[in-house]
């Protein structure tokens, strides 16, 4: 099962990156080529399927947080099921991955359209589910959950110093909101597809008092609330010590 467009060898800089960072070389290196090919630059088979790395990145987020729980249970045996979920939630993040991505090197694999590179916030996140998509095909879930906890998030992530930095900002605008007797609430107010056959996206107003604050998008609704609540708690504090 292949597509003949993806015939193109990979480069010396595509096994460099898997033997230095991932420790191993790809049987398959074009289901690898797919996981770093962006939606913008889709390629489409003989009968009009587009390929890109969206299924393979579906495939990747649900490994990796299944992955990351684990990581979390075995490392926090004290802890309760909030503070697992607040911590992996942060570990998986788009903000996170996108960062961790970046200093795995991967950014300069991965094949988008670099004039669009400002409206597309995830390329780097999405490309890195991708990969450990591409993983799991082709060594199983073993083999992938070793590489990712060991060799990549071990290595990159500081999860200790993660676990006290502030992130639910949702929460902590609505104690705002308690403390100084004001209503926070958070509203959808669109929904959309920036192009056909994408994801949809769901952009989310802080609202306060009835008033709209900050808004901001995601592909979840909690995602795009908690961005929405980042950006509005942020402008408080600045008015704050003004």
């Amino acid at each position: 099962m292949w597509w003949p467009m993806h015939k193109r060898k990979a480069g010396a800089e595509f096994y460099r990156f898997f033997r230095t960072v991932l420790g191993f070389t790809p049987r398959n290196e074009h289901l690898y080529q797919v996981a770093f090919l962006h939606k913008s630059m889709s390629e489409h088979t003989t009968d009009g399927r587009r390929i890109n790395n969206e299924r393979l990145e579906y495939l990747g987020d649900a490994l990796l947080s299944a992955m990351v729980a684990e990581m979390l249970f075995k490392r926090y045996p004290g802890k309760g099921e909030g503070y697992l979920t607040e911590l992996r939630s942060k570990i998986v993040s788009r903000q996170s991955l996108n960062a961790l991505a970046h200093n795995i090197g991967l950014t300069q694999l991965v094949n988008y359209d670099r004039h669009q590179k400002g409206t597309f916030k995830s390329v780097d996140g999405d490309a890195f589910e991708a990969l450990v998509g591409a993983i799991y095909l082709e060594r199983g879930y073993n083999f992938t959950r070793k590489v990712v906890i060991n060799r990549i998030i071990a290595r990159n992530i500081d999860i200790d110093s993660l676990a006290g930095t502030d992130w639910n900002f949702k929460s902590k605008l609505i104690d705002w909101g308690q403390r100084n007797r004001r209503k926070v609430s958070f509203n959808v107010i669109r929904t959309y597809v920036s192009k056909p056959g994408n994801r949809t996206m769901y952009e989310c107003c802080a609202m306060i008092d009835g008033e709209p604050h900050a808004s901001a998008s995601d592909f979840t609704i909690k995602g795009a609330e908690q961005l929405a609540a980042e950006k509005t708690y942020h402008q408080l504090s600045q008015l704050t010590e003004n």
